[in-house]
């Protein structure tokens, strides 16, 4: 009996303002939350790592983790960690600095064998993937925030990127939407 194979799938799994935005103009998140501070819960974020072994970034976003958000602990100790930079970096335990063209080395990892990747961040990585059309799966956090202005989830056009829904729900005040590419 031939074992099922469950191609691995890229996903922007992202938070976002209402008006489109994935930081403030200080490159902050702190103003990405839902309606009640007291609210606990973590929006699905155990189940969808559970899912994943394998994350990428882009070097603004790991100084925003190593520095803002988790300065003493790596925050994703089970995945294997890529950050794209164009500079020389010493790889560290369990991160990898990748000085290539992240559609290339994205598509060599794609056809490894594991558990889905997540595109972490940021806005000029996720875009560079959306426009090789690399992106199979959007998992967006709309958080109940207008910013105003700030750091763009969409820096540029992609005119013909088409999305269809494949799962909706609230929770505090945050919409969490999951789009698959048509």
């Amino acid at each position: 009996m031939e074992a099922y194979f469950m191609a691995r799938k890229v996903i922007l799994y992202i938070s976002v303002s209402l008006d489109g935005y994935i930081a403030d103009q200080y490159g902050s998140v702190s103003q990405l939350v839902g309606k009640s501070e007291e609210y606990s819960g973590d929006y699905g974020y155990e189940e969808f790592i559970s899912g994943t072994d394998t994350i990428l970034m882009g070097m603004n976003t790991y100084r925003q983790i190593t520095e803002e958000l988790s300065p003493d602990t790596w925050p994703y100790p089970t995945l294997k960690s890529y950050v794209f930079t164009h500079k020389e970096m010493d790889d560290q335990r369990g991160i990898a600095f990748i000085q290539r063209r992240p559609e290339k080395f994205l598509a060599e990892l794609k056809a490894q064998s594991g558990k889905h990747i997540w595109v972490c961040g940021g806005s000029n990585l996720a875009n560079q993937l959306i426009a090789a059309g690399m992106i199979d799966e959007f998992h967006l956090h709309i958080m109940p925030v207008v910013l105003g202005g700030g750091i763009p989830l969409f820096d540029r056009a992609h005119p013909n990127l088409r999305l269809c829904i494949e799962n909706v729900k609230e929770t505090n005040g945050v919409i969490d939407i999951t789009y698959s590419c048509s």
